[in-house]
């Protein structure tokens, strides 16, 4: 490990540790309303591509209706088919919940991920963690950023990243991924640094 890779796990730890105890309140009052407000369990895990192409449970607070993986690749053809010619992503998505809604405009689903960053798995700053199939579909669609896939997955996946503070799901794929190489190729604690300020202004930007 570099000096720059053990800083920036210290500075993951840390903050991490910080996170964790600060916003206490949301891990508590978070799960009591999801069980509340709809069926299923409190939490959604997902499998994600990390650091080398190494697959990894990703966690959330689930916003969506239970088995919803199950409703969009095996019960409804014209969604999943909606949800691939959107560039993996669905307006409106009819499966998020009302509360799911809220906690995601808040970006609060995204704080068990917290968990993935004590675990080593990601780091607080990084580029999106994706799906496997996401990048075997992607890459045949716009087959100029399979190389740069190849780059970004030379670093760890971040909860904050300049795709996460840069217009998010209105940002299309092929945009996203060469915001992610150009951040995987010039990382440095400075562009850490400038994305985690613009990470509070992003998380309330849908309100």
């Amino acid at each position: 490990m570099n000096g720059y890779a053990l800083l920036k796990r210290i500075i993951d730890l840390t903050l991490a540790m910080i996170l964790a105890v600060l916003f206490l309140p949301i891990w508590l009052i978070v799960p009591v309303i999801t069980k509340l407000h709809s069926r299923g369990p409190v939490f959604y895990a997902h499998k994600r591509m990390g650091k080398g192409g190494r697959e990894f449970w990703l966690y959330k607070f689930r916003t969506m209706v239970e088995n919803a993986d199950e409703i969009l690749y095996k019960k409804n053809k014209k969604l999943l088919q909606k949800f691939k010619q959107g560039d993996w992503k669905l307006e409106n998505d009819p499966r998020i919940t009302k509360w799911g809604r809220v906690i995601r405009n808040l970006t609060i689903d995204e704080f068990p991920q917290l968990l993935n960053v004590f675990r080593g798995e990601m780091s607080i700053i990084g580029p999106r963690a994706y799906l496997k199939q996401e990048i075997k579909e992607q890459t045949k669609k716009y087959p100029e950023t399979k190389k740069m896939i190849e780059v970004i997955l030379t670093v760890k996946p971040g909860i904050t990243g300049p795709w996460q503070t840069s217009g998010r799901n209105e940002v299309p794929f092929k945009k996203r991924v060469e915001m992610d190489y150009e951040y995987a190729r010039r990382h440095s604690l400075w562009k850490d640094l400038g994305i985690l300020l613009k990470t509070p202004k992003a998380m309330i930007s849908k309100w």
